[in-house]
């Protein structure tokens, strides 16, 4: 009872599968299927499994379809055994995956082991969960690697207790194994988790031009403050500086032997670039080494900063960068910089190598042979070392160098003050910058597509994204990365990929080793591919079993290879090989009879209609019609083998097109030299935001119009004005004709364009034009009567302005006459009234008192009397 439950519950299983299949796979309304099986139309292994979720068939004599879609053809998975089946899935190993560690030098010895392969557990555990479903996806693992699992712990433990400390581990997994068929996407689950008190490494790269003077000796006197401040961020903490100026050739240094020796005052000779001190912990010999280092000069205001930072990056010894620390390029300057090809000024012509060139003494010893490197080199070489450069520059210098950050990966630009003081705060604030920000980049070649999902630091849906802000120590960063490969490539040596998946700035990395499925084992040559056999019985040794199909010799064909070129008289030996293609369901295209594999077409009862080819595909009935006749008629051309050849002077499917341009001529120019004739008819061309239409595509709607061409000859000839004497108007005037209309109606439908115009009376006058496509000439439509202004009298308008103003003045003297005369009047009047009131007689003054002498003799004495 219970096996029949079973059994009736797979049969309705089956039934509502196929129902569903089905419904998918109805027409809609449209008549367009909703759904397809892209599986059945491959014939061979390698294109089945390129298909996404095909499954291809090896088993020989296999009749039904071979390649299928295993969950949907559920017949043929039962009839194709499991070992005939082959149907790869996305294999994704870890290789190298020591978890995330903080790297203190304290840590258990054996914690941080580093395993070949994880076990199932493990791999579960850090299973890729998927974008949509946020379902895990169990990772395959290998048993036979299991075996080497503990001798490789046993490895790692002895080298970390010997070391007796715990190398940062910010990056998780290091390394992975891809097995990818086409179109399906694997996902890569990564973890990041900046370590505490991580190792930095800052070079300080100085512009040691005379311009820079006061920028050296702050910067010596900030040596140990910029010490103490980075320590903070961490303890463990190095410090180098170098500098440079210039090549020492013409035009960027004097070559003035006085000038070579002291090109400024107190100014040392020049030099390219030089390290003064590699990377230590030494702050007191900082300081000095910045005091001590002379400045220079030279002659143009860009500097060789180029070849000082090629050098300090690529020099990892001479420098003295550590492998695991985060390294830091100080770039410090106010100028900007030389790049490739400003070196032939100076006659040096060798591209720079990207080499290091630094002698004992730290001098750069190719700076006058080789050419500056190119932006393109430097961002190589970041790359390549994880270096993070930051451009400390001047204010006037901040646009160049903010651009030259979005071409050079991981650096920074920010604003130094005139005598470097704010250097400490720069520093910091920059790394801190570029600390709190991760960007994840790779290094895949363009037949692998990746794209990054992350949610950050939140706890939301995964978006799109490759780069995290605001991260501090101990925050952990998700990232899942889709790996696609659409396609593959054409050379078989690159099937098999390696790339890196990194954060910029950091030196640790994803390794990827890749390998795309896009062939089947069966398909070539080899002690292990049991499908695959050379001269086969099952070809009839005439041919190579390759995936359960024949691969016949030169000579021979069939399904089995049965037949040869000289078989056709023998008897059918397999009916299959007689038809086009595995989806074939007729022998001969069902027009004719498959003898020893070679088809014998069938008559017709029209003598005049045959059947002929390989398959009988070809025939001279079924060829496109017009007007009910097959080609347009034997005049036109004939049918051969499905497809109409036409006779000369005749093209198209039916040999309905008249090759005879003349219908398209205008001006003996075809399609007025925009178009082509196809069919009797112009085909108009689409020139830009230029288009062009009209039977000889003569019209163009956005082109300028013909009016301003056309106004001179509408003048002479319609109203015998304008500028040009009859002579000329008759010989620059006779490709057109006119007629003059009451009132000019543009007619649209002829294509006509209107057009005005003034004359030198300033009359406005109005004409249109089209083509005349019965006489093929310019008609030109001119209106009878033209709209001119009324005349204006201009002398008697002068005449008036002046009596006018005569008018005006007289009026205004009169009037000022007018007040002054009442004006007086008013003050005689007042005078007499007050005449008449006063007291006194009118012929004497009032106040006048008569004048009073006395005389006195100044000798005279009374006594004198007697």
């Amino acid at each position: 009872m219970t096996d029949n439950l079973k059994s009736g519950f797979i049969l309705l299983l089956s039934i509502w599968t196929t129902t569903i299949l089905a419904i998918k796979s109805t027409p809609d309304l449209n008549g367009k299927p909703t759904g397809s099986n892209a599986c059945i139309s491959k014939q061979t292994c390698h294109d089945c499994i390129q298909t996404p979720s095909c499954a291809w068939c090896s088993m020989p004599g296999f009749d039904d379809k071979r390649c299928f879609l295993p969950h949907v053809n559920t017949r043929i998975s039962i009839e194709c055994p499991d070992n005939y089946t082959f149907n790869p899935d996305n294999e994704y190993i870890k290789i190298r995956y020591k978890e995330l560690a903080k790297g203190n030098y304290n840590a258990v010895i054996g914690l941080q082991e580093e395993v070949i392969i994880e076990s199932e557990e493990q791999q579960t555990q850090h299973g890729i969960v998927d974008i949509e479903s946020d379902s895990v996806t169990l990772l395959s693992t290998s048993s036979n690697n299991s075996s080497n699992n503990s001798s490789s712990n046993s490895n790692s433990s002895r080298s970390s207790s010997s070391n007796n400390k715990q190398d940062p581990v910010q990056l998780y997994p290091q390394e992975v194994s891809l097995k990818l068929r086409i179109n399906e996407v694997q996902k890569i689950k990564i973890e990041y988790a900046q370590a505490e008190d991580y190792p930095v490494d800052l070079y300080y790269l100085m512009d040691l031009s005379n311009s820079m003077k006061d920028d050296k000796q702050k910067l010596s006197d900030l040596g140990q403050l910029l010490v103490e401040s980075m320590s903070n961020i961490t303890s463990n903490f190095r410090l180098g500086f170098g500098s440079f100026v210039d090549k020492v050739v013409m035009p960027y240094v004097s070559m003035v032997p006085k000038a070579l020796k002291e090109p400024c005052d107190s100014c040392a000779a020049p030099y390219g670039y030089r390290n003064h001190m590699p990377l230590s912990q030494n702050t007191h010999r900082f300081a000095t080494e910045v005091r001590d280092a002379p400045v220079s000069g030279n002659l143009d205001a860009p500097e060789g900063g180029f070849d000082a930072i090629m050098q300090a990056i690529v020099c990892r010894d001479e420098i003295g960068w550590r492998e695991k620390a985060r390294k830091l390029l100080l770039f410090s300057t106010d100028a900007s910089f030389h790049y490739a090809g400003d070196g032939k000024l100076g006659g040096i012509v060798k591209p720079n190598d990207g080499c290091c060139h630094l002698d004992k003494s730290g001098m750069y010893t190719h700076s006058t042979l080789q050419d500056y490197p190119s932006i393109s080199q430097i961002n190589l070489k970041v790359k390549e070392n994880s270096v993070n450069v930051i451009w400390a520059i001047t204010e006037e210098q901040m646009k160049i160098y903010s651009n030259l950050t979005k071409l050079i990966e991981g650096s920074y630009a920010a604003k130094l003050s005139d005598d470097s003081s704010n250097i400490v705060d720069l520093v910091r604030e920059q790394y801190n910058a570029i600390s709190s920000s991760l960007e994840m980049k790779d290094t895949a070649s363009n037949y692998v597509n990746l794209r990054y999902y992350s949610s950050c630091l939140g706890a939301g849906p995964l978006i799109e994204t490759s780069k995290c802000d605001g991260l501090k120590v101990g925050n952990k960063v998700e990232f899942t990365v889709e790996v696609e490969v659409p396609a593959c490539p054409e050379n078989r040596s690159e099937w098999n990929q390696k790339f890196l998946i990194y954060p910029v700035g950091i030196n640790e990395s994803l390794t990827v080793n890749l390998e795309m499925l896009c062939d089947c084992e069966c398909e070539s040559a080899g002690p292990s591919n049991t499908g695959f056999e050379e001269k086969s019985a099952k070809c009839d040794m005439h041919g190579d079993l390759s995936c359960g199909i024949c691969s016949c010799d030169d000579g021979y064909f069939g399904k089995h290879c049965e037949c040869s070129a000289n078989d056709r008289g023998q008897t059918n030996i397999n009916e299959y090989a007689c038809r086009r293609d595995n989806t074939s369901t007729y022998d001969c295209s069902g027009r004719g009879n498959c003898e020893c594999n070679v088809c014998n077409c069938y008559g017709r009862e029209d003598p005049n209609e045959s059947v002929w080819g390989q398959y009988c595909e070809c025939d001279n009935f079924s060829c496109d019609r017009r007007n009910k006749e097959l080609c347009s008629g034997k005049d036109n051309g004939k049918c051969v083998c499905g497809t109409c050849e036409c006779k000369t002077g005749w093209s198209g499917k039916a040999c309905e097109c008249s090759t005879n341009k003349d219908t398209c001529n205008l001006y003996g120019l075809e399609c007025s030299g925009h178009g082509v004739c196809e069919c009797g008819k112009c085909k108009c061309n689409v020139e830009g935001e230029t288009r062009y239409s009209g039977q000889y595509c003569h019209v163009c709607r956005t082109c300028p119009n013909r009016c301003e061409e056309l106004k001179l000859c509408v003048l002479c000839r319609a109203f015998e004005l304008g500028n040009l004497t009859d002579i000329e108007c008759d010989k620059s005037c006779a490709d057109f004709d006119f007629e003059f209309v009451e009132t000019l109606e543009v007619d649209v439908d002829k294509d006509e364009i209107g057009c005005h115009g003034y004359d030198e009376q300033d009359c406005k006058y109005y004409f249109a034009y089209y083509h005349n496509v019965t006489g093929n000439y310019l008609q030109v439509r001119v209106q009878k009567q033209r709209e001119c202004p009324p005349q204006v009298y201009v002398l008697g308008i002068v005449l008036g302005v002046i009596a006018a103003v005569v008018l005006i003045g007289l009026a205004l003297l009169l009037l000022w006459k007018l007040l002054t005369t009442i004006h007086d009047r008013r003050e005689f009047a007042r005078f007499e009234k007050e005449r008449m009131m006063a007291k006194w007689d009118a012929s004497e003054n009032p106040i006048y008192k008569q004048a009073t002498s006395t005389f006195k003799n100044p000798t005279y004495t009374a006594s004198n009397i007697k």
